[in-house]
Parts: C-alpha cells; structure tokens; sequence
C-alpha cells in the first residue's frame, strides 16, 4: 500500500538560448530524475510525472553516463531501465490535468534539473499555481541542480521576469519579483562557477544569465557550497534545494525525511 502520491514536474525544453545568437542541445537529468523517484518508490510513495505538453521529458546526452551514477555499471543499467520502462516514468501527465484533477492529494512536489527547466518551467503558469499550492500548504517542495530555477514560476509575471534576466535588466527583473512567496528564503542552486564550467565543456556558449544571479534578484538567499560539483544541501521551512547532480542521493533522503514529518 502505497503512503502518498509524490509529484514530479519534468521539462519538455531540448534547446536553451545562447548570448550572440543560436542554441545549445539541453534536456532533464537522467540522475536527476531517477534517483529521487527510486528513493521515493523505495520508501512507498507514488509516483506522478507531468510536464507542460504531457511528453515524456528528453533526456540530456551530456547526463546518460555512468560518471553520473559513480562509476556503478549496475546502477546505471538500473536507472535507465527504470527510466525507459516504469510505468511512473511513462504515464505522463500534462501541469493542467494534475491541478483540474486537484493538489491536495499529493503530499510534495519535486523538479529535477538539467537545463531544461531554465527554458520551460521558470516561465510557466501551471507551474507557478503548482508550486503557489505546495507553499501555502507547507508541503515538501524540493528542487535538483537547476531545478530550482522553477521557482521562480510563482512569481505574478514570471515570462516578463525571464524576459528581463535574458535583455539584463537587472533592475527591471527585481520589480517584476515582487510579490514572490520564496523571497527570504534560503536557497541552492548550480553554481555560477558551476556553469562556467558548463558552458565551456557542454554548451559551447554563454547563458544570458546564471540561476544565483535569477534567485537573488528575485529575493532569494542563495548560498552553494564550498566545493564545486560537491553535494550540498539547503533546507529552509518546505522549500529543499539540491546544488548540483551530485546531491541527488542527499536530496532524495532529506525529501523522504520531511514527508515523514509532514504526513
């Protein structure tokens, strides 16, 4: 018998916007993705994925290895069987039909990373009434790499705030955060230095903006660790943040911890 249901909200996003024109192949995290969900099936919950189309997220090449996995052959060849072939991982729902079909059975929300969500989610409506509801209800809303880039969605006008990040203006961005339900909260996210790393190695360009840089203007207290590509962790009232692929692990346990608490 299952405890509860758990929400996953997945990206639909393939490319992402470079500084001087053209675009950089992006997608979700395979780590990302199936290592929280396995710990959440583990320990008993169900799980529900939904993205903005209803497609089933496209995974990023640059995360289909075995370096992501610690260099276990086994569970890598686990991942991505249960990514291809769960049912959970396959009966994709779109944002829409999860809140007409209603919130408050679930019992948190969780947004993986990869660039993916930089794109889509950051900007979506649906995914600023998903993650408004798991706030004011004070539910476990954990977010991976740069997943927490998503939060942002629950900002009034969470296009013009992305809008304003990509032509820099700083100023412009910080007004339109007004009124956003994650301002003063205690964050993590991808590191600048992180990206930079990126950049150079993945994408092959500059972003037109780095996900610390986002969060603070919009009144985020973004912190990261000490050690880059190093798993960290933040915890401030429901809201749980993951820096990086390597605090997968780490993010999963603290999410199934606060589903305890909370239940």
């Amino acid at each position: 018998m299952t405890k509860a249901k758990i929400l996953v909200t997945g990206s639909n996003a393939t490319q992402i916007e470079l500084q001087g024109g053209g675009s950089a192949a992006i997608g979700q995290y395979l780590n990302e993705t199936v290592v929280p969900a396995m710990a959440f099936i583990d320990a008993g919950y169900e799980i529900v994925l939904a993205t903005p189309d209803g497609s089933k997220p496209h995974i990023d090449e640059a995360s289909d290895s075995v370096s992501h996995f610690g260099g276990d052959e086994a569970a890598y060849a686990r991942a991505k069987s249960f990514y291809a072939d769960d049912p959970s991982m396959n009966q994709v729902r779109t944002l829409r039909s999860v809140i007409d079909a209603g919130l408050d059975d679930y019992a948190g929300v969780f947004v993986p990373g990869g660039h993916a969500p930089v794109v889509d989610l950051m900007q979506d409506a649906d995914m600023g009434i998903i993650l408004r509801h798991f706030h004011e209800a004070g539910k476990p809303t954990a977010l991976l790499c740069h997943g927490p880039i998503a939060i942002a969605a629950a900002m009034p006008n969470a296009h013009a705030f992305r809008a304003a990040l990509i032509a820099g203006d700083s100023a412009k961005a910080t007004e339109l955060a007004q009124g956003w339900p994650y301002a003063g909260y205690r964050m993590t996210v991808f590191s600048s230095s992180e990206e930079v790393a990126a950049e150079q190695s993945l994408l092959n360009g500059k972003l037109y903006f780095h996900m610390p840089e986002a969060l603070q203007l919009a009144g985020g207290e973004v912190v990261t660790g000490t050690e880059d590509f190093a798993p960290y962790l933040v915890v401030d009232r429901e809201l749980i943040t993951g820096q990086n692929p390597a605090s997968d692990h780490l993010l999963a346990k603290q999410m199934i911890e606060a589903l305890k608490r909370t239940a």
